[in-house]
């Protein structure tokens, strides 16, 4: 009986129940609105889209490149016997480049080293460092017109648009001027420098930057020292001829380089310089030489031998020479190792050393 019941109340109990069903089902639906949910959730992706454009903004450039390298010099030297010695040292540097219209180039140098002397392979600026990363350098460069190329910035030599024609690749960084560091290669620190593009094979660099260490004193003031430098050169694919100038407001300097690479690449490619200075309170002219031979292809690297006289000599003073011999190979893509010797002429004995230096780029 009580079952019965209950299957007689049951169906009257749904009955009951399924019109305030649809009551709950007909709030519900007329409650939600389509257009406007989807009108909210259209804002809020369109504020995530800004703020990620925003993002992207203040990101790196396309254009914006980082190049960086290493470098382990090993060198043991002996002179007598009070100064054999064996050195380790090292450089670190990072390029950082930006492009803003595809033509010109905004240039961060930083670096850092501990080398102590001028016979380190590429690493005397880095006896300044002292182990700590500093800005070496920052500088623009950009197009005027379509020969003209200006560089200005600091540490911006006089000469940074000269088309040296040397092609050769030195040991010692004082060999690495080819002979014309101080006219061909004219320093310099805060400066402007720019190249022109006459055509034919024929270009013209001039520049004017103040000497290291004169920044705070400014350009063109009385106090600072001031570097002008002209350079004329004429390049082909197998030879090239370069005329430079400069003035430190004390000194003038002459240098001419010329170069010659040969077809056929079992023979070395010659450069050569020669430099003269004129010192307005001394009437004796200094000069010196440099000649360097490169073989291209040995084996599975380069040969480079050079001499270069150990500085500007004149009247009784008595000339001294570097000579050096290296063999540059890639180990692979990012690794290059380079072994060589080198003599530095002296007064008393000669000073010979062996160098062994490993380049990372990446």
């Amino acid at each position: 009986m009580k079952l019965f019941k209950s299957l007689l109340v049951a169906p009257a109990t749904l009955g009951l129940l399924a019109p305030l069903s649809a009551t709950a089902n007909e709030v519900t639906i007329n409650d939600f609105n389509p257009a406007e949910e989807l009108a909210v959730t259209n804002s809020r992706v369109d504020g995530l889209e800004a703020r990620l454009n925003n993002f992207e903004a203040g990101g790196f450039s396309d254009t914006t490149t980082a190049s960086m390298s290493a470098q382990f010099v090993l060198e043991a030297t002996d002179e007598n016997t009070s100064s054999e010695k064996a050195i380790f040292s090292y450089q670190f540097g990072m390029d950082l480049s930006t492009s803003f219209t595809g033509e010109d180039s905004l240039d961060l140098t930083i670096e850092t080293g501990n080398a102590a002397g001028p016979n380190y392979l590429g690493l005397n600026d880095s006896s300044t460092f002292g182990d700590t990363l500093k800005v070496d350098g920052i500088a623009y460069t950009f197009p005027l017109g379509e020969k003209t190329t200006i560089t200005v910035g600091d540490a911006v030599d006089a000469s940074a648009n000269f088309s040296t024609a040397c092609s050769y690749s030195a040991l010692l960084d004082y060999v690495s001027d080819c002979g014309t560091g101080s006219s061909a290669g004219a320093g310099g620190d805060v400066g402007i420098s720019a190249g022109y593009d006459v055509g034919n094979g024929f270009t013209v660099g001039a520049g004017l930057s103040a000497s290291d260490g004169a920044t705070t004193s400014g350009i063109l003031t009385k106090e600072g020292t001031d570097i002008y430098a002209l350079q004329m050169a004429y390049a082909t694919d197998s030879y090239g001829v370069s005329v430079s100038y400069a003035d430190n407001d004390v000194d003038t300097f002459w240098g001419v380089n010329a170069s010659y690479t040969f077809e056929d690449t079992a023979l070395p490619s010659i450069s050569v310089g020669y430099e003269s200075q004129d010192d307005a309170d001394i009437s004796t002219e200094k000069n010196q030489i440099f000649v360097g031979l490169t073989f291209s292809e040995v084996g599975a690297g380069s040969l480079s031998l050079g001499m270069n006289t150990t500085g500007l000599t004149g009247g009784s003073d008595t000339d001294y020479y570097y000579y050096e011999a290296s063999y540059s190979y890639p180990l692979n893509d990012g690794m290059t190792i380079t072994p060589g010797v080198f003599v530095k002429e002296k007064a008393a004995d000669d000073e010979t050393g062996i160098v062994l230096s490993t380049t990372f780029s990446f």
